[in-house]
């Protein structure tokens, strides 16, 4: 019931013929043929960067980082006279508020 028969798709025909035009089809169908090949050809794209995206992970998934370096004693220094302020980032600062 649900199949095409041969003379569905003559009417098919006979109503694009005229709507559009015997002119216009094929122009039509080669601009849709176009779409299609565009389409493929960005979807495979994507695809493979995909792909690479994933190799690169894979390549980095085997880097260690560094272990943490432990920091020296602090070294007492004899009284100066003055005062040292420790050095403070600027940038560190504007972060804390």
């Amino acid at each position: 019931m649900g199949a095409l028969k041969p003379w569905h798709i003559a009417v098919l025909v006979v109503v694009l013929i005229l709507l559009f035009g015997a002119k216009r089809l094929p122009d039509a169908a080669r601009s849709l043929g176009r779409s299609l090949r565009i389409i493929k050809a960005e979807t495979k794209s994507l695809a493979d960067d995909d792909r690479d995206l994933a190799g690169k992970a894979d390549a980095q998934a085997g880097y260690q980082p560094y272990p943490p370096q432990q920091a020296a004693p602090p070294q007492q220094q004899p009284y100066q006279g003055t005062v040292q302020q420790p050095v403070v980032d600027p940038v560190q600062r504007v972060r804390e508020n």
